[in-house]
C-alpha cells in the first residue's frame, strides 16, 4: 500500500499520464532516427551487455555480476558502459556501417542529465573520416527536433536552434576564449605538463595537490566551457587534446590533439565521437595507463579484453560516435529532467 504522506508510484495513473506526452516524442523520435539510419544503408545491430570489461576509462564505473556456468564455476562480467568494444569486433569481422540503440549502465550517476541506466545511441562507419561523423550527429539531432515539431531546444534557461548550422570550435580556442588558457602549450609529446596547466589554470580553478593533468583539464572544462556551449545553436567541439584521446587517434601532422569532437546543446553533452585507434599497441597501452589510474584513485580495475584489442588491431579505418538518447529526447520534446523520458525510471524509485 501507498502511505498518505508518501508519492505515488510513477505508474499511477496521473502521475504517468503526466509524463506520457515525452513519451510519445520519444516514440516518434526513434522511428525518426531509424528511418534515417536504414534510409542511409545502415545496418542495426544488438550487441551483448554483458562483457568482460565493461570499459576502460578511469572515471567509468560499471555494475559487477558473476554468472554461474553448469559446471558450478564463475565467471565476472561487467553491464557495458558502452556497445563499442562489440561494435568495433563487428567492424573487424567486416560491418561497414552499423548503429545502436543500446542499453548501458553506468554506476555512481544519477541526476537530473544522468540515469544509471539508460539508451545510447552509437554507429560507425569503415572507411570514413570522423567530419562524415560529425556530420552525421547534426543531422540526427535535426531529424529527432522535426520529428516533434520542436523549433528551440531549451534547457536551464539556455536555448539552441537545432537545425541552425552549428558552430564549430577547437578545444583549444574554447580554452582560450572561455578560460583565457593556452592549453596546447601544456602539452608535449602527446603527454600533458601538469605544471604548466596548473600555472595557467591557476585563480580559475580549485587545483588539488593531488590533481593531474586530466583533472585540472576536467574543471576548466567543466566550470568554464561548457556552460557557454550550444547558445543559439549546436557547438561541435573538437580537436581534444592528445592526453584525453581515449580511444581515438591523434590528428595527422599535429600529435597534442586528437580525432575527437564532442557536441553541445543549450550546455548539454550530446556526444562524443572518434575518429577510431586502431593501433592495439597504443590503445593497449593508454587502457593500462588508466586502468593504472583508476586502481590508485577508485582501488579497483576492469579487465582488459583482449579479444576487443586483437580486433582494433584488425578493423579498418573507422569513425563513430556515441550520442545520449535520452538527453536528445528531453531537448527535443522539451522534458525538464531526463528521467521523464524513459519508458520507466531507474528500479527503486518512486
Amino acid at each position: 500500500m501507498t502511505w498518505p504522506d508518501q508519492p505515488s508510484s510513477w505508474w499511477s495513473p496521473a502521475r504517468y499520464a503526466d509524463r506520457r506526452p515525452f513519451l510519445l516524442a520519444r516514440r516518434e523520435i526513434t522511428k525518426a532516427v531509424r528511418a534515417w539510419f536504414e534510409e542511409q544503408g545502415f545496418a542495426e545491430v544488438e550487441t551483448a551487455i554483458l562483457q568482460i570489461s565493461p570499459g576502460n576509462e578511469t572515471h567509468l564505473h560499471a555494475p559487477r555480476t558473476e554468472l554461474l556456468r553448469a559446471d558450478g564455476t564463475t565467471a565476472a562480467r561487467y553491464l557495458r558502459t558502452s556497445p563499442e568494444f562489440a561494435c568495433k569486433k563487428l567492424l573487424a569481422a567486416g560491418e561497414s556501417k552499423i548503429y545502436e540503440f543500446a542499453r548501458v549502465f553506468r554506476d555512481r550517476e544519477r541526476g537530473d542529465l544522468h540515469l544509471p541506466e539508460f539508451t545510447m545511441l552509437e554507429w560507425y562507419r569503415a572507411n570514413a573520416g570522423y567530419d562524415a561523423i560529425m556530420a552525421d550527429t547534426v543531422v540526427v539531432i535535426a531529424h529527432a527536433a522535426h520529428s516533434t515539431g520542436i523549433g528551440r531546444f531549451s534547457f536551464r534557461g539556455k536555448t539552441a536552434d537545432p537545425f541552425a548550422e552549428p558552430e564549430l570550435l577547437t578545444v583549444a580556442a574554447a580554452f582560450e576564449r572561455f578560460a583565457n588558457v593556452d592549453l596546447l602549450a601544456t602539452i608535449a609529446g602527446g603527454e600533458g605538463d601538469r605544471a604548466a596547466l596548473a600555472a595557467a589554470a591557476k585563480g580559475r580553478v580549485r587545483i588539488a595537490d593531488d590533481d593531474t593533468w586530466s583533472d585540472i583539464f576536467s574543471k576548466v572544462l567543466i566550470e568554464h566551457v561548457e556552460p557557454n556551449l550550444g547558445h543559439g545553436r549546436l557547438t561541435v567541439l573538437f580537436e581534444y587534446p592528445s592526453p584525453e584521446a581515449a580511444l581515438a587517434r591523434t590528428k595527422a601532422g599535429d600529435p597534442r590533439v586528437a580525432e575527437r569532437f564532442e557536441i553541445y546543446a543549450c550546455g548539454v553533452e550530446l556526444a562524443n565521437g572518434f575518429g577510431e585507434l586502431t593501433d592495439a599497441a597504443e590503445q593497449r597501452r593508454r587502457f593500462t595507463a588508466a586502468m593504472d589510474e583508476k586502481a590508485r584513485r577508485y582501488g579497483e580495475r576492469y579487465p582488459l579484453d583482449d579479444d576487443f584489442l586483437a580486433a582494433v588491431g584488425q578493423m579498418p579505418e573507422a569513425s563513430g560516435v556515441a550520442l545520449g538518447f535520452d538527453r536528445l529526447v528531453m531537448l527535443a520534446s522539451g522534458a525538464p529532467r531526463i528521467d521523464q523520458v524513459v519508458w520507466t525510471p531507474p528500479a527503486g524509485e518512486t
